[in-house]
């Protein structure tokens, strides 16, 4: 896998990112609500919020030695979260076509297996690393831009042609990383092979 951090990595739970991680988590099912009713604008300031905390959680985390592991679960958890209430929000609208919605949620099948593997062979969940965190911060700036693209005007259009252009890039993102983790969980499983 990747190399360690070199950071303290404590078992706290109540710490100010995990706090804000928690925070994420309370806002999926909100998020969820608000974009299923249509209250667009409420959503997008609900996904704000989590693209900041999220932004933030990892600074203070780095910042002030607050790494912990609880901290490195629901991180990915919340960004995993969000991003599925999100493609089932914009795809049950309309708004994402479903191709897209399936290439994504393919790509998190696959790393469930990986996951399942790494679970069998006794090692934890792959890191995020960081082309993963700038796929899932491309994802968070498209959902927003596309929602914003379900009207009409020049505001619609512009944030038609920047949420796609982030979308590319996110799936793109989203993949390139996704196959990087199986590349990383067949090297330890090849490793396991031959040590044994």
């Amino acid at each position: 896998m990747e190399v360690q951090e070199t950071r303290v990595q404590t078992d706290r739970i109540f710490t100010i990112p995990n706090i804000l991680s928690m925070a994420r988590l309370v806002g999926v099912p909100l998020f969820l609500w608000l974009i299923l009713e249509g209250y667009d604008g409420w959503a997008l300031a609900v996904l704000m919020l989590s693209g900041i905390s999220d932004y933030l959680d990892g600074k203070l985390a780095r910042r002030w030695n607050q790494i912990s592991n609880l901290g490195r679960l629901l991180d990915p958890a919340a960004d995993r979260l969000y991003v599925l209430t999100t493609l089932f929000g914009l795809t049950w609208r309309g708004i994402l076509p479903l191709w897209l919605t399936g290439a994504l949620l393919a790509r998190e099948a696959m790393l469930l297996v990986m996951v399942w593997i790494l679970r069998r062979h006794g090692y934890p969940p792959p890191q995020v690393n960081f082309l993963g965190k700038a796929a899932t911060f491309n994802l968070m700036y498209a959902f927003p831009l596309l929602l914003l693209s379900d009207g009409d005007g020049w505001l619609a259009w512009m944030a038609s042609v920047f949420g796609w252009a982030f979308a590319g890039w996110g799936t793109t993102l989203y993949w390139w990383a996704g196959i990087l983790y199986v590349v990383q969980v067949r090297r330890l499983v090849k490793a396991d092979a031959t040590a044994d």
